[in-house]
């Protein structure tokens, strides 16, 4: 069975909002079996989310809209779907005594403009909304069952779990376990080589043609490589997605730091737990991310004790002792002073292992030799200290966000006693 998602609104469309029903929709919809072929962002234009939903209805099994079920003048899926289907609006009367007992108990009286959200197309039936006044409505068009569901998530969610997935589970019952299939998936998030540099390394395991399949996604400097694999039963599909995952580790190797949901931060704390190490942090240009980053996971002031955000020179001195001739004679962006940044940090905190971060994060303040991007980190270990340089694209959010991560790395792959050449922005700058 094969799927189509249609997301109704002029702020989706615009950018104005993100969607994420489809993503939770199709996560969902993935756990039945069925295939997510096409996720649509419509507007509030009834010709065409009737256009949409027509199409749709001849491409997909099963269509889920989203949003359009208000008492606005801009909501108007109810109306496109009777449009669609070639029927008149029909008032529901259950649905109508349900919304005026929705307000009445709550002490309102129910405006005549919230009745609309008791009418449906000639021939479809109304799904009731436990979590607010839209209630849904469901629809056979061709060759596909239509569900519409209010945009609020909390809303679409409690349907989509209510109705949609007892009625799509029904349906997949009648078609016989013949045509079943088991869809897992996961991603595997790595960090240190760009896109093109996973998927080269990645090679054949990338084929279109392969099953499990294997793709990649860039956000925010991290590459997660997703693995989907589509098998008759729970335990083929399991095993499958398992090898297809220890393969892409292999040849990832340590830029792998989590799948799913694990966030780079989180990583670093589990391994400075599991280790019974300390960090502190030294920041100029990077102002606190790296402190925040850290401090955003749980159980993380027993790993992170703390840091300096230091972003003039003058306190670069006062609060980390880095001496001011250092600072005159190779400028703050330099190895000199994240060195010095760095070993002054681990030893004013006693931590094992500090990470220092001085750059020019722009959009001005670039020069010729120190262009916007340049950022040096030093890494203060008892081992001794090492400094590295990166060279940095994007704007300020970005090349600083990037700067960051790059320091939770570096911290993560000397822990686990592996080079820093993994980091493909860093070059190499031993001290």
């Amino acid at each position: 069975m094969q799927a189509i998602l249609l997301s109704i609104g002029d702020e989706l469309a615009l950018g104005q909002t993100v969607d994420t029903n489809s993503a939770w929709a199709a996560a969902k919809l993935a756990t039945l079996g069925i295939s997510t072929v096409l996720h649509e962002t419509v507007s509030d234009d009834q010709d065409l989310i009737a256009a949409s939903i027509g199409w749709a209805s001849t491409k997909a099994d099963l269509i889920v809209i989203s949003g359009g079920l208000g008492p606005t003048d801009d909501d108007l899926t109810r109306q496109a779907l009777a449009q669609a289907m070639g029927v008149e609006l029909v008032e529901d009367a259950e649905s109508m005594a349900d919304l005026e007992a929705f307000f009445a108990k709550r002490g309102y009286t129910m405006a005549d403009r919230n009745r609309v959200q008791a009418f449906c197309p000639a021939g479809a039936t109304m799904i009731a909304n436990s979590c607010g006044t839209a209630p849904g409505i469901r629809a056979t068009l061709n060759r596909a069952e239509v569900f519409v569901t209010p945009g609020v998530p909390r809303e679409m969610k409690a349907m989509i779990e209510a109705d949609v997935i007892p009625a799509v589970q029904t349906k997949l019952a009648e078609a016989g376990a013949a045509e079943s299939k088991v869809i897992l998936a996961t991603k595997i998030n790595t960090f240190g080589y760009g896109e093109s540099d996973v998927a080269t390394r990645l090679g054949d395991l990338m084929q279109r043609d392969r099953n499990p399949v294997v793709g990649t996604t860039v956000s925010d400097g991290i590459c997660s490589v997703r693995v989907r694999a589509e098998f008759p039963n729970v335990d083929e599909a399991q095993q499958q997605l398992e090898d297809t995952v220890t393969k892409v580790q292999d040849v990832m190797g340590p830029t792998v730091f989590g799948r799913d949901d694990t966030s780079l931060q989180t990583a670093l704390v589990k391994l400075l737990l599991k280790e019974d190490k300390t960090v502190a942090t030294a920041e100029s240009c990077t102002g606190g991310m790296i402190g925040s980053m850290l401090t955003d996971v749980p159980g993380s002031s027993a790993a992170y004790l703390g840091g300096w955000v230091t972003y003039s020179n003058a306190l670069k001195t006062s609060q980390l002792g880095v001496r001011p001739g250092v600072i005159e004679a190779h400028g703050a962006v330099s190895k000199e002073v994240v060195i010095a940044m760095a070993e002054s940090a681990k030893q004013r905190s006693g931590v094992d292992y500090a990470v220092s971060v001085s750059g020019v994060a722009g959009p001005g303040g670039g020069t010729e030799e120190k262009p916007v991007g340049t950022v040096w980190l030093g890494l203060a270990t008892p081992n001794g200290t090492t400094a590295r340089l990166a060279r940095l694209i994007g704007n300020r959010t970005s090349v600083r966000d990037r700067a960051a991560k790059c320091a939770l790395q570096m911290v993560r792959l000397t822990l686990m006693g592996e080079e820093l050449g993994h980091i493909r922005w860093l070059a190499k700058h031993d001290v």
